[in-house]
């Protein structure tokens, strides 16, 4: 398309076929003409928005940036849809080499790659971050982190190598327990105790497996099956906060208030309230936050939201009580100069008639 930011594709043919192969967060596609000649190789990445969609080349979808068209009549067109346009494409094969081994197709790998390089400087991040360093995490995003640390109640901001160190004491442990059992009840053992490194292939299995296209925002049916299989992100009672990268990470306050795992929350930033009602918006960057109103004071709804500003002015008055009485002071010496210059006199005649004029 004219606004389409990936490079030209230098193939043409009149008929040929594409195949695909994915990993982690990249796919790759393949065409091949059915006349003989040379093959293309295109990799993908999505971004936030990109997907791939099949329909009539006359009713192209908007952000079509890259469009294959079927030899039928009449035709159709395979179509690289992407709204934000944050997501690309390059020619050639070769996958990202920064981009460690798929959760999906190389676990095993993936596993290992993770426990062998924890003194990376990457793992002193907070978990939440570390699990979307592609390095480590390829194929983990941002719904996806957050549905697997909910379902371990892993507070998002405790630091990643603390949390990943203790999966090696806790697999000499299950090898201990498990070493006399069979090979039927361990694999049971392992599905009803998983460890963070097997959700991270296990939960994105589960959307992979879906029948259906959960993630088509133009589909109600589908995009509400989706909803309704996410645990936290975008729930509403979930919270929220921005991580040092700017992405939104959504998660349980419970985390954050357990004995054993220690605070959560960056610092500087507060959680939104557990009350708050969560209106998700597939198309925004992150949903909308609105506070519910009170039904024992119906008032509270006509008040319009207070302006950063007077939020500002209100943390500076819950400063110290000195600071507060300093404060009085001020206004009492401002409303005093205000007063009329003859009230001032007889006030100033009084105090020496007291004999209170030149006291320490």
């Amino acid at each position: 398309s004219a606004v389409g930011r990936g490079p030209e594709v230098p193939f043409s043919s009149e008929a040929y076929r594409i195949t695909a192969t994915s990993r982690g967060k990249e796919l790759r596609l393949t065409l091949t003409p059915v006349a003989p000649g040379e093959s293309l190789h295109l990799v993908f990445r999505f971004g936030m928005s990109g997907s791939f969609r099949l329909c009539p080349a006359a009713e192209l979808p908007r952000h079509a940036h890259l469009r294959f068209l079927t030899g039928e009549s009449p035709p159709r067109a395979l179509c690289f849809v992407d709204v934000r346009r944050f997501g690309s494409w390059r020619l050639g094969d070769a996958w990202q080499p920064d981009r460690g081994p798929c959760v999906l197709t190389e676990y095993q790998a993936f596993r290992e790659n993770v426990l062998r390089n924890l003194e990376d400087k990457a793992f002193d991040k907070p978990i939440c971050e570390a699990l979307l360093n592609q390095k480590f995490f390829n194929g983990i995003g941002n719904y996806l982190r957050a549905e697997i640390l909910y379902r371990l109640k892993i507070p998002p901001f405790e630091k990643a190598r603390t949390v990943l160190e203790a999966l090696k004491e806790q697999e000499q442990e299950r090898r201990k327990k498990t070493s006399s059992l069979t090979l039927s009840k361990k694999l049971k053992l392992k599905r009803e105790n998983p460890d963070l490194l097997e959700l991270c292939h296990t939960v994105p299995m589960e959307v992979v497996a879906a029948e259906k296209n959960l993630f088509d925002p133009d589909d109600s049916d589908n995009y509400a099956a989706f909803k309704s299989w996410l645990q936290c992100y975008l729930v509403p009672g979930m919270s929220c906060l921005r991580d040092r990268n700017g992405r939104t990470m959504w998660f349980q306050v419970l985390c954050l208030t357990s004995p054993n795992l220690g605070s959560s929350s960056p610092t500087g930033q507060k959680p939104h309230k557990k009350h708050a009602q969560l209106k998700a918006d597939p198309q925004a960057l992150t949903p909308k936050v609105t506070r519910r109103t009170s039904k024992g004071h119906p008032k509270a709804a006509a008040k319009p939201p207070k302006s950063d500003k007077k939020e500002e002015e209100e943390e500076e008055a819950d400063g110290p009580r000195k600071g507060r009485a300093r404060g009085r002071r001020k206004a009492t010496a401002a409303g005093a100069l205000s007063e009329p210059q003859p009230k001032r006199r007889l006030r100033a005649a009084t105090r020496r008639g007291r004999g209170e004029a030149g006291s320490p």
